[in-house]
């Protein structure tokens, strides 16, 4: 026993296909507002200027291989000019080709990370791992 309480299928609400995006837009703009005021504390801008070390200078070896960057990006090993291609058989022939020897890396303070970084992966590409990053002796900064 069914009741219709209608009297036809004409008369039933028809159907709304529009997606409701005012949720959407809400979540939306809250993200936005998160991330605004979010990405200033992301973002570091320190200069970092890095102290002179102060430690006891460690016993050198007898013969000792300095790599030497200078400020102007040339390089020295052992005070003989090298060329970032030619520095790990350079080291090698000063090293006697030991890769266990350390290599005594200096730089001048105004050398640009990027080339530090681009001899110490030559040297890492040649098989020494053994680096020793070297500073100005003494309590202050030149």
């Amino acid at each position: 026993m069914a009741f219709r309480l209608s009297g036809s299928d004409a008369e039933e609400l028809p159907l709304n296909h529009d997606i409701n995006v005012t949720p959407f837009i809400d979540v939306m703009l809250v993200l936005l507002i998160i991330f605004m005021v979010a990405a200033p504390l992301a973002t570091v801008d320190v200069k970092v200027e890095l102290p002179v070390a102060n430690a006891d200078p460690s016993q050198r070896p007898d013969e000792p291989v300095y790599l030497t960057i200078e400020e102007s990006g040339r390089l020295t090993v052992n005070d003989r000019p090298v060329e970032l291609a030619n520095l790990g058989a350079e080291i090698a022939g000063v090293s006697g080709g030991d890769i266990e020897q350390r290599v005594f890396l200096r730089a001048d303070k105004a050398v640009p990370y990027e080339r530090i970084m681009d001899a110490m992966n030559a040297l890492r590409s040649a098989g020494y791992l053994r680096v020793a990053l070297m500073g100005a002796e003494g309590g202050t900064a030149s």
